[in-house]
């Protein structure tokens, strides 16, 4: 089962070495992974995806609390919650083929973020399979590159990872 593990840790070098060091010693893989300051600048919050059956998650979730860095984590797939991922795609648009990559960011509520003699820059954000939708949509021999930051999550309600 694929989980969305946010964990506030201190904003250190070294840090997020340890944290894939962890994954790597135990052969875990890191589908994805996000890290960015929080409000508070002594702290950051690292989005991890994973996939695991209870045990291997329930494992992971211990050994990261174990590293002195790690403030605090949220297994977010526990709970109701919020995902979000954004992609930067390159299409070839030329001649005819502009007006049809038009409507097709107009189909998934998309932004062009740039535009060239024969290239859009699209931003699409929103759940996974919606990225991967677009992609499927836009024609395989229009796209030139595909930027994607991984899954991003938050819980719903009261529930939070703060201090």
């Amino acid at each position: 089962m694929r989980h969305i593990i946010s964990i506030l840790i201190e904003n250190e070098s070294g840090a997020l070495s340890r944290v894939a060091g962890l994954f790597s010693a135990r052969g875990y893989n890191i589908e994805s992974l996000t890290v960015a300051p929080t409000e508070d600048p002594t702290l950051s919050r690292m989005t991890l995806v994973t996939r695991g059956d209870e045990a291997i998650i329930e494992q992971i979730t211990k050994q990261l609390n174990k590293l002195v860095e790690v403030v605090k984590l949220l297994d977010l797939s526990d709970g109701p919650h919020i995902e979000r991922e954004m992609m930067l795609i390159k299409l070839k648009a030329e001649n005819g083929r502009r007006d049809e990559v038009a409507r097709l960011v107009d189909i998934f509520r998309g932004k062009v973020v740039d535009v060239t003699d024969n290239t859009f820059v699209i931003e699409v954000t929103g759940k996974s399979a919606k990225l991967d939708a677009f992609i499927k949509a836009a024609h395989e021999d229009s796209v030139i590159e595909v930027v994607r930051s991984g899954p991003l999550g938050i819980a719903r309600g009261a529930k939070g990872l703060k201090l």
